[in-house]
């Protein structure tokens, strides 16, 4: 029996890496800072170290991965340039009762969340138009922008077109449709109560005009289509470019835009997702290396110190996504750098992929939703202060009761599986590494990939 390099040193790249993004670094120069001193690190020739980065980075996974980052970056830039966004904001707000501003404002950033798959976007978008209406209804602004960053960290987690989920599927070869059954059935009881918390702790004293809300119903087809189409189980890269075409075709339909500027919005929105194209092409080539080198063992084997069952090693996959999340504020980079010793851990302690994946997903947006230095909670103050609020993101810290009851409804689902009824249902056979039901079909391809 071969045995396994362990060699912690080669870890000193991450480190470095997270040490000079908190210094103020943009993340892919860090990372390639870290790529270069993990050749340094590395043992062998260079030409070894070379082939070794690129079979990494060449991985069908990562490939895979950085074809869905485009497309749904290209998603998301047309219908945002066709007015989808702004209609599915307006449509939301038109039907909230103003008495329920606060919880209907979290229903809208939620839905928009999972349609769009970006936080960011969801609250760049949601935030003047909420802040504007709620200083008018004198509502708790503070509140209000928990509400904000809470519902946007919902779609977040769930989103088939956020980068999280492509990261935490792709990362441990599951099917997307399976990881939003497991994370939806935790995420929902956590929406809920804090649904029940902002109606009735954020409600107006007085009925407030929101006055006209314009919108176009046939701008909203394009998220409806992903969303059903994603649900159904259609192939992730079909769905985007389905997407896409439906965004084009109601934007030049309805005159919003011209087939140029689709053009312009697909380029931009593929551009748009370069720091997570870039750092999941070098992280992955990284990791190569330092898995080679007996770097991932090595953390393998300190954490099988405090890993002694199926349930501790759950929690062990969630504090390391976690740590990383918080060290590099982002949780992409977070999923993608926890995957392969995720996989370790899962296979190890017989974790389900599909529960492994959830894992990853919800609790690195558990951490980036609460964090105060996290772009979410930054971006929704730096916006509330083109209102002349002086808001930090300390002072939302409290409000941010989405994050935290999906932490709570996390740990619960450790100790209760009360989400695990799919993978019960459909067992992982870690022989052929897929489920039950998928055996047959894999049996057949590779008996095709033989002749």
């Amino acid at each position: 029996m071969e045995t396994k390099k362990v060699n912690g040193w080669t870890l000193v790249p991450f480190v470095l890496m997270m040490v000079l993004f908190l210094c103020g670094f943009p993340m892919v120069t860090a990372c390639l800072c870290a790529v270069a001193l993990t050749f340094v690190f590395a043992k062998g020739k260079m030409s070894e170290r070379f082939t070794v980065f690129a079979k990494g980075a060449g991985e069908e996974g990562v490939l895979i991965m950085l074809m869905i980052f485009s497309l749904s970056g290209a998603f998301s830039s047309v219908a945002k340039a066709m007015g989808g966004r702004d209609a599915v904001v307006n449509l939301g707000l038109s039907l909230v009762p103003t008495q329920f501003l606060l919880g209907g404002v979290f229903i809208i950033a939620m839905l928009m969340s999972t349609a769009c798959g970006t936080s960011m976007g969801t609250i760049a978008a949601i935030t003047p138009i909420a802040v504007g209406v709620a200083e008018k209804a004198n509502l708790n602004m503070v509140m209000l922008l928990g509400a904000v960053v809470g519902g946007a960290m919902f779609g977040d987690n769930l989103s088939f077109i956020s980068d999280t989920t492509i990261a935490a599927a792709r990362g441990q070869n599951v099917e997307m449709k399976d990881k939003f059954r497991l994370n939806f059935l935790i995420a929902l009881p956590a929406a809920i109560v804090t649904l029940v918390l902002l109606c009735i702790l954020g409600r107006p004293d007085t009925a407030l005009d929101m006055g006209e809300l314009t919108y176009s119903l046939v701008k909203v087809i394009p998220y409806v289509v992903v969303l059903a189409l994603a649900l159904i189980g259609m192939d992730v890269m079909l769905v985007m470019a389905l997407g896409i075409a439906s965004a084009a075709l109601v934007g030049v339909a309805t005159s919003s835009i011209t087939l140029i500027e689709v053009a312009e919005a697909i380029w931009t929105g593929v551009t748009d997702m370069d720091q997570s194209f870039y750092l999941a092409f070098l992280i992955g080539g990284m990791t190569a290396i330092i898995k080679e080198q007996g770097g991932l063992e090595w953390l393998v084997q300190k954490l099988q110190k405090i890993m002694k069952s199926n349930k501790s090693a759950q929690f062990g996959i969630a504090g390391l996504v976690g740590v990383l999340d918080a060290a590099t504020t982002n949780n992409t980079v977070a999923i993608i750098i926890a995957n392969p010793i995720a996989n370790d851990v899962s296979r190890d302690y017989n974790i389900d992929p599909r529960r492994t994946a959830s894992l990853l997903d919800l609790w690195s947006c558990v951490v980036q939703g609460i964090l105060p230095h996290g772009g979410q909670t930054l971006l929704a103050c730096t916006l509330a202060a083109t209102y002349g609020l002086s808001i930090t993101p300390v002072d939302i810290i409290p409000y941010l009761w989405y994050p935290m009851l999906l932490g709570v409804f996390a740990v619960i689902s450790v100790f209760v599986p009360f989400a695990d009824s799919a993978c019960r249902k459909d067992p992982w056979n870690w022989e052929y590494d897929c489920p039950e039901s998928k055996v047959a079909e894999k049996k057949a391809n590779m008996a095709a990939a033989e002749q």
